[in-house]
């Protein structure tokens, strides 16, 4: 409320000395004239001053508030950097520009400065990862961990665990989201299929709150390639141009980028890697779920998904019961345990070695 007085107090003041000088260099020979043209612009222009000063200062000085506060660091200080180079740009040309004849040489060097400036502005914030990538490149850091910049795939975005692991601070660098990947997200998010425009929006729920909470900054780039349609391939050649690893569930596309040499972080691969260590011999809570495929076998799960095998296990379907491990193995589908629950001894745990069969 202050700032708006004051402001239309200086329109006041402001704009009532303009319309007494506009009143004076309309005086004419009579005095009574004079005085008559000044009293009028005067009071006119204090007027004027007083009820549109805030309109003319104060709404325009929100408007550019709110939009610098939507400016990334990163945009702002290109953009900085694109202004200080076009007005070097525009004082040299200065000097020649004005020697030219009127009205050329009072016209052109201001044009030039324009000119100069916008298009330094424009430039920078086009290309600012291409300068800051060379600008890391010239300190002789490369593309270590200081520069690591990661591109998120539609997938990975739409599984979600990729804010968890931003959290925790094991990722570092930059986070970014090619425009046609947030496209993609957005069709999908669109689709007629409840079921597929419901993870669509949860894409974009994610990407939400990773930009809100992650300890990484999380960045929307323009790149694009017009010459490719499909996103994987976009991916690809964007990891390859702008030397950024890829961050994915997709096993295909994990495949596609490693043969063309580009670093890929499969958060699957996370997953299974991270996995607690199961030994023989350890005891385990597990509810059983299902029947298995031979036998009185029950079927459960731990927290990541790992199935257990449970000999004997079919009698607690649906009961959540202590079991021993029996034996560990590796298939192409993950890891499987097999165990025999706790009470059922040697009998049980003879039984779960003579079993060779997977489950259902």
């Amino acid at each position: 409320m202050w700032l708006s007085l004051l402001w239309r107090v200086l329109g006041l003041v402001g704009f009532g000395a303009l319309g007494w000088w506009i009143g004076t260099a309309l005086m004419s020979d009579s005095a009574g004239q004079q005085f008559r043209w000044v009293i009028i612009l005067t009071l006119a222009g204090g007027a004027f001053g007083a009820l549109l000063a805030p309109y003319l200062v104060v709404l325009p000085f929100q408007v550019l508030r709110g939009a610098l506060r939507r400016v990334t660091a990163l945009d702002l200080a290109a953009g900085t950097l694109g202004l200080l180079v076009g007005l070097i740009l525009s004082a040299l040309s200065s000097l020649p520009l004005s020697m030219l004849p009127a009205p050329f040489g009072r016209l052109l060097p201001f044009v030039a400065t324009v000119i100069f400036s916008s298009l330094g502005v424009t430039l920078t914030v086009l290309r600012k990862h291409d300068l800051l990538t060379l600008w890391r490149s010239t300190r002789g850091g490369g593309f270590g961990p200081a520069a690591r910049r990661h591109l998120l795939d539609t997938s990975a975005i739409i599984d979600g665990r990729i804010g968890d692991i931003a959290r925790t601070g094991f990722l570092y660098g930059e986070l970014l989201v090619p425009r046609f990947v947030l496209e993609e997200l957005q069709r999908i998010a669109d689709s007629p299929n409840p079921v597929t425009r419901a993870r669509g929006r949860r894409g974009l729920d994610v990407l939400k709150r990773l930009q809100q909470e992650a300890l990484l900054p999380v960045t929307v780039v323009d790149w694009d390639f017009e010459d490719l349609r499909d996103v994987d391939a976009k991916l690809v050649r964007a990891a390859k141009a702008y030397h950024c690893a890829i961050i994915t569930t997709d096993f295909n596309l994990n495949r596609v980028a490693e043969l063309q040499g580009v670093a890929v972080l499969n958060i699957n691969d996370l997953a299974t890697a991270v996995r607690p260590v199961v030994l023989p011999g350890e005891e385990l809570a597990v509810r059983i779920i299902q029947e298995g495929r031979q036998a009185e076998q029950g079927v459960g799960f731990l927290d990541d998904g790992t199935m257990i095998v449970v000999e004997n296990g079919r009698k607690h379907l649906n009961s959540e019961i202590q079991v021993v491990v029996a034996r560990v193995t590796q298939t192409a589908a993950g890891r499987m345990i097999f165990a025999h629950p706790k009470y059922d001894g040697e009998d049980g745990r003879r039984a779960v070695q003579r079993n060779e069969g997977p489950a259902a």
